[in-house]
């Protein structure tokens, strides 16, 4: 049995409080957050101490690996102390928002005998991973095209805005890994375009954007569209598409059942989408755990690792760079 504390208790840290309580080969060693309410709540929950640090997680021998989901600023600090520990780690993404920290974080943790692994979870969603295995099978030949659409279901109040740090850096970081997981391959090429759709006075006094494109290639020309907006009225919209020499695979979205209604005012009308990411991505989550807990096991590499993380990041800053500067970006321009 493996034995993990959660760190960070809101709420996607209660989801895997749940989901390593469930998990056959796990169990739940502690929990931390700095809300001591939020904690207990969990700890509850989970039929688990509440620590009273995160220097009583490390340093405790009853606990083998920590899952960071705590707020994005803590992440690189809680990687090195983990890693200094000799925990393992799962932490969500992503690893900071700053590609300065990570450069430094990866320069402290360089040489880790224990995994590290990064919580990009839609790799591991059953659709999406099918699709990419059919690619790898030759099923569609030769990979051509990749298309990612990734929409909310509606827009995060101002405060979430306020500490996401972009939504490249926070919404479409998910599909800059998906799009390298897809194309098998690097983008060295990225393309953006930003607009401010939905609330365009909240969007341009904070200086993000709720509606984005970007358009990358790879040195053999392969190409990946990724398409974002923060609100789909019909829902939490989750689809990939790849597009080869002698077919096409596609991941769709998820229902809660595949019945439909045919009548007079409507026809096929079927039942909403999952409404977010925890309900879309309930397996993906959970499988994600699996595999963190077989290479925490085996002692061997994560699927999903720092430098996937990493990556994703600098792909988000190439995005932002041809944001501001109107242009196709090298993705070696950056770091």
């Amino acid at each position: 049995m493996v034995r993990i504390a959660v760190i960070g208790c809101g709420r996607i840290g209660r989801m895997h409080v749940a989901n390593v309580r469930a998990h056959p080969r796990a169990t739940l060693a502690a929990v931390y957050d700095v809300d001591a309410r939020a904690a207990a709540e969990a700890a509850a929950a989970g039929d688990a101490p509440a620590a009273g640090s995160v220097d009583e997680i490390l340093g405790s021998g009853a606990v083998d690996a920590v899952l960071v989901a705590s707020a994005t600023p803590t992440h690189a600090d809680l990687i090195e102390r983990a890693v200094a520990a000799g925990k393992a780690v799962l932490c969500e993404k992503p690893i900071d928002l700053d590609l300065a920290r990570v450069e430094r974080c990866r320069a402290v943790i360089a040489g880790a005998t224990v995994p590290v692994q990064i919580g990009f979870n839609r790799r591991f969603d059953p659709g999406h991973a099918a699709a990419r295995a059919a690619v790898a099978a030759g099923e569609i030949g030769a990979l051509h095209q990749v298309i990612i659409t990734s929409r909310d279901p509606e827009m995060p109040p101002r405060s979430y805005y306020e500490v996401a740090g972009g939504l490249m850096r926070d919404m479409t970081i998910h599909d800059f890994d998906l799009a390298r997981f897809m194309l098998g391959d690097e983008p060295v090429e990225v393309f953006a375009v930003g607009g401010r759709l939905i609330d365009p006075a909240m969007m341009g006094d904070l200086g993000d954007h709720d509606t984005v494109m970007v358009v990358m290639r790879t040195a053999d020309g392969k190409q990946c569209h990724i398409n974002n907006s923060r609100t789909a009225v019909y829902g939490y919209d989750q689809r990939v598409e790849l597009l080869g020499t002698r077919g096409m695979v596609q991941s769709g979205n998820r229902r809660a059942h595949e019945m439909r209604r045919f009548g007079a005012d409507r026809t096929g009308a079927g039942e909403p989408y999952l409404f977010f990411f925890i309900e879309r991505y309930v397996e993906a989550f959970r499988a994600e755990l699996d595999a963190f807990v077989d290479c925490v096991a085996a002692g061997a590499p994560p699927p999903v690792g720092f430098e996937d993380g990493r990556r994703a990041l600098i792909l988000a800053e190439a995005a932002y760079r041809s944001l501001a500067e109107r242009r196709l970006v090298r993705v070696d321009e950056i770091g």
